[in-house]
């Protein structure tokens, strides 16, 4: 039992490759929590995924015990968050777990859009925050500025801030030190009924599924029947443990303690995240209010190749959205691919994790459509219906006006490349709302369709800035626009897959783009294949994939002109016969290239 006092639970939050996980290590190697001998960099990335890319997707916790300078050891709950974007969710959710945030600014960047994000998630949480400032030792770190540049972009004091070098862990100690000293212990009462948080769930193979908790008030033990206020279920606990990175067993986690636990759960459905966990015999009076559910902005379907892995498919996505929570499906059928579901990511990269982790940890081969937004369609008859799919485009003569969702982006960008930012988003149908100055770098805020976001925005701007500008948004509303919807033909036949919703003064350039692009990414065949781009019966684009030929007339040497004519001709009467009863295979990289517009 650990005395409530000597508890501190805190997240660590920046924006992108600021440092994170490097600290995380760092801290969890001073301590001696993990021997010397199993450390690895980026400890708290347990994913194949997380480690290639080098990026953090789950929010990871692990518990340290430090023997602090005033002598008492203190129990401190770590919780490492993502930087992008696409994983604010994980973030958001972590918060609500803990009481204070170490806000990590790399010293020669500065404050960026994620940062500010993050931030302000911790200020709404109602967060202690103390600022660190990583990479000091680096020739081009600027320690006093990006003091300044935090007082004035997000208004916290940074006088006090910690100065550390993550990599050859330089003043982590006081980070230690400021963590038992500047943040508050939790509060919560031993003697009331238990009240815990389900912060995070996830499957295991070996022992089903294990539940990440935050006890509140009240005390809970191995053994104990509990019951999820939510779902109504009810279970027998089997195992209660810390991580430590691994699992160590525990007796009991009181008031203010971060831990895990498995209890036999088979369904994964069962374990509702943000859901609350109270004694079943002794229940607590109300539930914890939970987590705001959060709302996809991509859709795209993912398909088996093959049609016999659908069960297994069903099942892969569904231990899936237990652990990701921010992840939605629904089955759907296509004419082309068969049964599949229509999923919903909170961004690009979003849906690029989720399609590898199926496909790797599930063993699953996939087709993914193209991702689209969801329009609303406004009828004649006064109904509105929601689009999740081009390629479920009504007659238009019912339809009145189509709507399209608007976000409000903040771009930081330093001065010199402002000029390129400013025409990427207008060439993307953006409206200027805002720009200010924060020492040499702007700060410009766009009102832009979210369509035009969502496919490669964030690559061409990290290219036109050579990686400088950060970018971060949220959703407005919707706004009607003269939309249509683009149809992709394949030697006469439309690919489902390709349909896309355009704005129409765009169309012919996208068509244009779409149909040279796709003329380089489908193989060629033994005939030739027209690509058309069309909307509603009239084609705005053309391209030509010429056929692979065999040189029939090599064998013909000297001899009248006529014998090779009469092969030539024989062998385009065969193409002609070919190309009536011939199918093209389009390979599944095409569908996601062919997307990608570049200007």
């Amino acid at each position: 039992m650990t005395d409530i006092q000597r508890i501190r639970n805190f997240s660590i939050v920046a924006h992108i490759d600021h440092g994170k996980s490097t600290l995380a290590d760092r801290l969890i190697q001073l301590t001696g929590t993990v021997a010397e001998r199993d450390m690895k960099a980026q400890m708290l990335d347990a994913m194949d995924i997380e480690r290639e890319r080098g990026i953090t997707i789950k929010a990871n916790s692990v518990r340290i015990d430090y023997p602090a300078q005033d002598g008492h050891t203190y129990v401190l709950n770590l919780i490492d968050t993502p930087g992008h974007v696409d994983f604010a969710y994980e973030v958001s959710r972590s918060m609500q777990a803990v009481e204070g945030s170490l806000l990590v600014v790399d010293a020669s960047q500065g404050v960026e859009a994620q940062t500010l994000a993050n931030v302000y998630q911790a200020i709404d949480a109602d967060h202690e925050i103390v600022p660190v400032l990583n990479k000091i030792d680096l020739p081009a770190a600027e320690p006093e500025r990006v003091k300044e540049q935090i007082e004035d972009v997000i208004g916290i004091d940074a006088s006090e801030s910690v100065m550390i070098s993550a990599k050859t862990g330089l003043g982590i100690p006081d980070v230690l030190e400021a963590i038992v000293q500047r943040l508050p212990a939790p509060v919560g009462d031993r003697d009331k009924p238990l009240k815990a948080m389900l912060v995070d769930s996830w499957y295991d193979s070996y022992l089903g599924v294990v539940v990440l908790i935050r006890v509140m008030d009240g005390v809970i033990k191995k053994g104990d029947q509990i019951k999820m206020m939510k779902s109504a279920a009810t279970y027998k606990l089997d195992r209660l443990a810390v991580l430590k990175p691994q699992m160590v067993d525990i007796p009991e986690l009181g008031p203010g303690e971060i831990g895990v636990f498995t209890a036999s759960i088979k369904q994964v459905r069962d374990t509702k995240v943000g859901d609350t966990i109270t004694h079943e015999k002794k229940p607590c009076a109300a539930a914890l209010p939970g987590f705001k559910p959060s709302i996809p902005v991509v859709f795209c379907g993912l398909f088996p190749v093959d049609a016999n892995d659908f069960e297994a498919l069903r099942d892969a996505i569904e231990k899936l959205q237990l652990n990701d929570a921010s992840f939605s499906s629904e089955m759907e059928t296509s004419a082309a691919l068969g049964f599949g579901f229509r999923c919903g990511f909170l961004g690009l990269l979003h849906l690029e994790v989720i399609r590898d982790r199926l496909e790797r940890e599930y063993d699953l081969d996939l087709i993914t459509t193209a991702p689209s937004v969801v329009f609303k369609l406004h009828m004649k008859d006064g109904e509105v219906l929601d689009l999740h799919n081009p390629a479920d485009m009504p007659d238009l003569t019912y339809v009145d006006h189509i709507e399209e969702p608007r976000i409000k982006a903040t771009i930081l960008v330093p001065d010199e490349y402002l000029g390129d930012v400013l025409k990427l988003c207008q060439d993307r149908r953006g409206i200027q709302m805002d720009l200010t100055y924060a020492g040499s770098r702007a700060m410009v805020v766009y009102d832009l369709p979210l369509a035009e976001v969502v496919f490669d925005f964030y690559d061409r701007l990290k290219s036109v800035t050579k990686g400088y500008a950060s970018f971060d948004y949220q959703i407005t509303g919707y706004r009607e626009d003269f939309l249509v919807k683009m149809s992709i033909l394949v030697n006469d036949e439309p690919v489902d897959a390709l349909s896309i919703m355009v704005h129409r003064d765009r169309a012919d350039s996208r068509g244009r783009a779409m149909c040279e692009k796709l003329k380089d990414l489908i193989p060629r065949h033994m005939f030739k294949i027209p690509i058309q781009a069309a909307i509603g019966g009239r084609v705005i684009a053309r391209e030509t994939l010429s056929a692979m030929r065999k040189d029939v007339t090599a064998k013909c040497y000297g001899g009248d002109a006529t014998r090779k004519k009469k092969l030539l001709e024989k062998q385009k009467a065969g193409k002609k016969k070919m190309r009536q009863f011939g199918k093209v295979e389009i390979p599944q990289s095409a569908f996601i290239a062919a997307l990608k517009m570049d200007e």
